[in-house]
């Protein structure tokens, strides 16, 4: 496992990181159990994962306390990122339906203080607003406080994840500008390059890391959905349309002869394109059990795309029709 610099921190985190929501969330189509979730949590550190990175409203607290449980030994080793934002107190979570948001001042601490306590920490290396909207990331009320934990110590540095749905170009261009924010995430992979490519641009030139979820295109380039693939009701990707699915296969065939003249699988190459982007901090597979996390940890070896291959797939995906992209602003 390779490691890198989180934005302007001396914080490492590794190149492969565990996004926390799977274990708490019925979204893939599969209810993972709280031994199971622990062992892959375990699995992931074992696998060189230093790199937790989770939400309050992911099962509504249940993937804090269980990061909490499960790295309760090894805390001074590993780095966890946490968000907050959605107000899920009294209301089903359902799906992707949007909860109410807040980034009040009381609102704020009082998430925080929760956090921490199902974490098991009086600190946290990274703490996030999750999918703001413009209005959200203009004001100065979150970020004044949250600047003050910086100073104080008890957060090292902020991110901002834009969402849920892909886009959110100004919002991230804006959330970068912010003093403490140290990382934004987004939705990026080799075939879902728009807004990320400008993104990854401007956070090279704010210093500031770019984390990055979704980097299979929702089961495309691990081969887990092809055009056969019978989607349960209960897996989010339902969402993906048929149409969308057919074309995102016939262009991963665009991108197979890179592939092949690097020895790679679609899966490895998906990784390391994004992986050969000096503005990625971290990649955020979505996984679902332990043999998955093997298989994405390996792909961080140090080895990366030539430039030459770089622009070719940067040249390939310039021939594609765009798509429609999510904004906050009028």
């Amino acid at each position: 496992m390779k490691y890198r610099e989180l934005g302007n921190t001396d914080i490492k985190i590794s190149e492969i990181g565990f996004g926390a929501w799977t274990i708490a969330l019925d979204w893939w189509g599969r209810k993972i159990d709280e031994d199971e979730a622990k062992r892959m949590i375990k699995k992931a550190y074992d696998c060189g994962i230093n790199f937790f990175e989770t939400a309050d409203m992911y099962g509504k607290g249940k993937s804090e306390r269980l990061l909490g449980e499960a790295l309760d030994g090894v805390r001074d080793d590993v780095v966890i990122s946490t968000k907050y934002g959605y107000d899920f107190a009294g209301v089903e979570q359902i799906g992707h339906s949007e909860l109410p948001q807040r980034f009040d001042v009381k609102f704020t601490k009082k998430a925080l203080e929760s956090s921490l306590e199902r974490l098991r920490t009086d600190h946290i290396e990274m703490y996030g607003l999750h999918n703001p909207k413009m209005n959200h990331i203009r004001s100065d009320e979150p970020f004044n406080y949250l600047d003050g934990l910086v100073r104080e110590g008890t957060i090292r540095t902020l991110q901002v994840a834009l969402g849920p749905a892909i886009g959110w170009r100004d919002e991230g261009v804006a959330a970068m500008s912010k003093k403490n924010v140290g990382a934004i995430q987004t939705v990026y992979n080799i075939l879902e390059q728009t807004p990320g490519n400008e993104l990854m641009r401007e956070a090279k030139t704010l210093n500031a890391n770019i984390l990055v979820r979704v980097p299979d295109a929702s089961g495309i380039l691990t081969g887990k959905i092809t055009a056969d693939t019978k989607i349960p009701k209960n897996d989010h990707r339902r969402d993906r349309k048929i149409e969308w699915r057919m074309a995102a296969l016939k262009k991963v065939e665009q991108l197979r002869p890179i592939a092949d003249r690097n020895g790679l699988n679609i899966t490895e190459l998906a990784i390391k394109f994004i992986l050969s982007q000096d503005a990625v901090g971290s990649v955020l597979p979505t996984v679902v059990d332990s043999s998955e996390i093997e298989m994405f940890s390996c792909i961080s070896d140090g080895r990366y795309l030539s430039d030459k291959d770089m622009a070719e797939i940067y040249e390939i995906y310039s021939s594609w029709p765009p798509y429609k992209l999510k904004s906050s602003v009028a």
